[in-house]
């Protein structure tokens, strides 16, 4: 019994088992009513049979009947309270719920279930017991009529500001939150009151009036009210206070931006700037960093904090201002800044920990001093809060950076110093590395320019100019280099190359190949017999230093690219090979540019097959254009990390080198600047050579026969040019070595001599012979009676030597126009 009861109870008035069913027409009148129906409104059958279902109800009820039918006819079912009437007048309770349903003949109607709420619990709840459900929530509610005027609001309500619920009666918002973008709240009220569409989770950020020092954000769902008919009443909403969550969404995304704004290039101040931008102005108003001067000349430093004894000078390295009258605190980036012993700033810099006041002294006057600076007060610059966090990285203080805030605004917490923290560790770790690698890159550059030639040799053959641009900071150093060699003959070699890689360890293979190639260059060997040197030594190399086996060393010259063109310009001929290098570009002296078909060899050290020269006739004023290959790809990078030449990049190079002056080196400068941008993905080199033609005039050649009495007729044909050369303070020294040179060819290799004098810088004597051997210079014995003409002439000549060509064999020796021998 007792489980019985309790079951009842539970079950009443809201369960189906406990409703009262009754029929009703299409027309809403009674035509099935039960015993149940009796007890619960006390009318009989015969009374409520043929009634309106209508009469049964109160009068505001009964209005919503024939809206209710036509409604439940199309839609389907409809629950709801209504009051009916009892018979003996009293009001009763009941929960309606209606229902389309087919009568046993096939006729529709409505089946109604009635269910009394008299004893079930909150149904029938007073204003005042609802009040006390809203009156204890932390949640914000309020109801605006149609006229957005306060009708109600309950008490938590008054925490988000306008004051107790009494006074925001018969107000609006704007009213009650000056300050807050009160039109746009309303706009969304009118929006629920026209369409009836909920408005779910706006969010209303700002400061109000009554609180200026704290901006807050709120959360706000709009639902419009309705009365029994369905016209809108009113709004109802709720709001609930997000301030923190959307502080911490607005520190993620501060440290969002810093990831992506900080450290973009290895530039030790536009990092130290970078963390200023990004800092002003969501979390300070004014930013200076200040770092140590050794930081910026990339030199390491003493691991953890420094101590109070030691001098701190400091550079001002980026400063931010919100504010256009703060700047005037502002001293210039890489200005020396000093801070007075026991400020803010040398404290963190001693401890390596991080300050905050929320209230500044106003009468204190700022920490930064710079010479013949005004000293001014914090109250001057309206300065009310500030931070001091140090720049460390990896156990190492960087410098120091400083926050402020100005009066108005909310002083600086625990979550803003936090905050700050996180910001200056990661533009930390970036100075960290652009101060590595400016110590690296600096070296770097030393040892590449020590090893690029300062000046280029003086020379009649070719005008010369050279241009060299190294790659920015994201790549570093790379390998390119170019020389000028002055050859025999009034020839010169014209090399371009480029070693694989970045760093020292480019810099150092590129000094290493250089040095090879005037090694080569020195013994006069052909340009494609110069590159299969060059290229074994790069194979040697790699099998000696590994580099052939692991990518440990990605600096070492395998791979590297050559370009090797030796001009002669006494015939005009220039011979070229290249080893996995862009061929050069030729402008004729009427401005018409073409490219050399030139044979593209291996890089070297990776084996190939063999490398082939071209010749070819240059006309007087021609214009020889070395490059290497970032030039003709504008220093970026193909998609196999190298640039790739194409045939729009010659087009390009085409039309710089139409364009440019007429003088060499501002041409030369015109055409990089024009190609290549201020910092290049990878290094580039440009050496312009105009081909210059000797005056016949200054070129004098005999054929000789094999004879030994042609030695006295060669001496004498020798002095008389001489003479007309007006060169007579060497005709005895010239004697000595035609008649030397001349014997040599003649005893040692047969067949025709051919000897020629040019003036040039220097008097240059050169006899050629068919012999295949190269002299040797002897040391005779006292008692010897030969073996000492090689040897007088190396004392006489300035320098000497043997090249090899096609059919024999050149001996020169050059003498000083301006020093003779004594």
């Amino acid at each position: 019994m007792g489980g019985h009861k309790e079951q009842d109870v539970a079950r009443q008035g809201f369960d189906v088992a406990d409703a009262v069913p009754l029929l009703l027409d299409p027309h809403g009148m009674v035509s099935s009513w039960t015993g149940g129906a009796e007890r619960l409104l006390g009318y009989h059958a015969a009374e409520a049979v043929g009634r309106k279902f209508a009469e049964l109800l109160v009068p505001e009820d009964a209005e919503r009947v024939p809206d209710l039918v036509e409604r439940c006819r199309s839609d389907g079912d409809w629950a709801g309270l209504m009051t009916a009437r009892h018979r003996d007048g009293r009001p009763v309770a009941v929960m309606v719920r209606i229902t389309p349903t087919v009568g046993p003949r096939g006729r529709s109607s409505l089946l109604v279930l009635l269910s009394e709420l008299a004893g079930a619990p909150g149904w029938d709840m007073s204003r005042a017991v609802l009040e006390q459900v809203v009156a204890g929530t932390s949640i914000g509610i309020a109801i605006v009529d149609t006229e957005l005027r306060f009708v109600w609001s309950n008490a938590a309500l008054q925490q988000y500001g306008g004051g107790p619920a009494g006074r925001r009666l018969g107000l609006r918002f704007a009213d009650i939150q000056p300050g807050l973008d009160a039109e746009a709240v309303e706009e969304r009220m009118r929006h629920v009151l026209d369409t009836g569409e909920r408005v779910i989770d706006y969010e209303l950020v700002g400061r109000a009036r009554s609180a200026p020092l704290r901006e807050t954000a709120h959360m706000l769902s709009f639902t419009r009210l309705d009365d029994d008919r369905g016209r809108p009443m009113g709004v109802y909403y709720t709001v609930v206070d997000v301030t923190e969550r959307h502080r911490a969404r607005q520190r993620l995304a501060l440290l969002d931006r810093a990831g992506e704004r900080i450290g973009r290039t290895l530039d030790i101040l536009r990092t130290a700037q970078e963390l200023a931008d990004v800092a002003v102005p969501d979390l300070a108003d004014f930013v200076i960093v200040d770092l140590l001067e050794t930081v910026l000349r990339g030199a390491e430093l003493p691991p953890g904090p420094l101590t109070d004894s030691d001098r701190v000078p400091l550079r001002r390295a980026g400063h931010r201002s919100l504010y256009e009258d703060l700047p005037r605190t502002a001293v210039e980036t890489g200005t020396a800044v000093s801070y007075p012993a026991g400020s803010p700033p040398v404290r963190s810099l001693a401890t390596g920990r991080s300050w905050r006041q929320e209230q500044l002294d106003p009468l204190a006057p700022e920490w930064a001093a710079t010479p013949g600076g005004r000293e001014s007060t914090f109250l001057e610059l309206g300065l009310q809060s500030a931070m001091t966090v140090p720049v460390r990285a990896r156990g190492v203080t960087l410098g120091v950076t400083t926050f402020f805030r100005r009066r108005r605004q909310n002083p600086f917490d625990e979550d803003d110093l936090s905050l700050a923290e996180d910001l200056v560790s990661r533009a930390a770790v970036c100075v960290d590395n652009a101060r590595r690698y400016t110590r690296e890159r600096d070296a770097a550059l030393v040892l590449q320019r020590s090893l690029l030639p300062r000046r280029l040799p003086e020379q009649d053959a070719v005008e010369v100019s050279a241009c060299y641009r190294p790659a920015d900071e994201l790549t570093g150093l790379g390998g390119d280099w170019y020389d000028l060699i002055p050859l025999s003959g009034a020839r010169v070699a014209l090399v371009v190359g480029e070693v694989p890689g970045h760093g020292i360890d480019a810099a150092a293979a590129m000094g290493r190949l250089r040095t090879a190639v005037r090694t080569l260059a020195a013994i006069d060997l052909p340009p494609e017999e110069v590159l299969a040197h060059l290229d074994d030594l790069a194979s040697r190399l790699a099998r000696d230093e590994g580099d052939g086996e692991s990518g440990d060393f990605p600096g070492r010259s395998v791979g590297s690219g050559c370009l090797y063109v030796v001009y002669d310009p006494v015939t005009g001929q220039c011979t070229m090979a290249a080893a996995g290098h862009p061929a050069p570009a030729v402008v004729a002296p009427d401005g018409t540019v073409t490219f050399v078909d030139l044979p593209q060899g291996p890089a070297l050290g990776v084996g190939g097959p063999p490398f082939e020269a071209v010749e070819l006739a240059l006309a007087e004023g021609s214009t020889l254009a070395l490059h290497t290959d970032g030039l003709l790809a504008g220093g970026k990078p193909s998609s196999d990390g190298r640039p790739s030449p194409g045939g729009t990049d010659r087009e390009r190079l085409r039309q710089a080198l139409r364009g440019a002056a007429t003088a060499l080196e501002p041409s030369c400068r015109a055409v990089v600047d024009m190609l290549v941008p201020a910092r290049p993905y990878d290094d580039v080199a440009l050496l312009m050579a105009r081909t210059k033609r000797l005056d016949p005039g200054r070129i004098a050649a005999w054929d000789l026969p094999a004879d030994p009495a042609v030695v006295a007729e060669a001496r004498r044909t020798s002095t008389r040019q001489l003479a007309r050369w007006g060169l007579d303070e060497l005709v005895f020294t010239t004697e000595l070595v035609v008649s030397e040179l001349v014997t040599n060819a003649i005893r040692h290799a047969g067949g025709p001599v051919r000897l020629r004098l040019i003036h040039e810088r220097a008097l240059v004597c050169e006899v050629f012979d068919g012999g295949a051997t190269a002299p040797h210079l002897r040391h005779p014995r006292a008692m010897d009676e030969g073996g000492r003409g090689l040897l007088l002439v190396s004392q006489l000549a300035q320098r000497w030597g043997t090249r090899f060509v096609p059919d024999g064999k050149i001996i020169w020796a050059e003498q000083s126009l301006t020093a003779p021998p004594e």
